[in-house]
């Protein structure tokens, strides 16, 4: 089946229309940028489901931030108004503070500044007038292999690209006209040097051939992407409780 990219537009502008009716009429969307690709198609997506003065983009670099540049890129080209919000003296606390009682993972380090992030997200959406309802920006490729930050960016309110592969959020982009410098940005966590793909071995082109058509030829590779979306499932679901009896 092709994929339809301006119809998917339609469809997203109409279902975040749908959605901010029925759980804040009056609300703003706040949406963490970061240049990327995800965040950018998202934004551009919240402004032409709602009133621009309704967005709310916050931009939160960890100090200095080589690529703050593409953020504000974004943000010039949609006519938003941003929140900058440096989360650099907050997570050298916490780093401090946690290392006098552990030495810190390498992965505990890369995952600090996302859940700061999502922290700072949800204070801006609980103080602005009417209230806010934080966008979560992780789009399907991600999500199936749990490529993301639990409580980090992997939280929000509503999911926007949950349905969507890298591939098809790479469509969209182009579609609404966004600048291709951000639409192709080379993804990366900032702090390990490695681009996504590096790190997770693969390239979100044979992840989405996996996903939708169910085709891998690389046994090995078929055998991590499946090993990384039976590990991190819990990523996806609600929290688990007991049930009384």
């Amino acid at each position: 089946m092709i994929f339809d990219a301006n119809k998917e537009i339609e469809n997203l502008t109409s279902w975040i229309r749908d959605w901010f009716a029925e759980n804040g009429p009056t609300a703003s969307a706040v949406i963490g940028i970061s240049g990327g690709k995800d965040s950018s198609v998202c934004a551009a997506l919240l402004v032409r489901a709602l009133d621009p003065e309704r967005v709310v983009p916050v931009l939160m670099p960890d100090g200095e931030q080589a690529d703050i540049s593409d953020s504000y890129m974004l943000v010039e080209h949609l006519g938003l108004k941003p929140l900058v919000i440096n989360i650099g003296d907050t997570t050298k606390a916490l780093r401090a503070t946690l290392s006098e009682q552990f030495e810190l993972s390498r992965d505990t380090e890369i995952n600090i500044p996302p859940r700061i992030r999502m922290t700072t997200l949800y204070a801006v959406a609980q103080s602005l007038p009417n209230g806010g309802r934080v966008a979560n920006t992780c789009n399907k490729s991600e999500d199936y292999i749990g490529y993301s930050t639990k409580y980090g960016d992997a939280a929000g309110d509503f999911g926007i690209l949950a349905a969507y592969t890298v591939t098809e959020v790479l469509k969209i982009g182009e579609a609404l006209g966004l600048p291709a410098e951000l639409v192709h940005k080379t993804p990366s966590d900032g702090l390990s040097g490695l681009s996504d793909e590096d790190k997770i071995g693969f390239t979100y082109a044979v992840l989405d051939r996996y996903i939708s058509e169910g085709i891998c030829e690389d046994e090995s590779t078929r055998e991590r992407i499946d090993h990384m979306h039976r590990i991190n499932l819990h990523k996806l679901k609600t929290i688990p409780s007991c049930e009384r009896r």
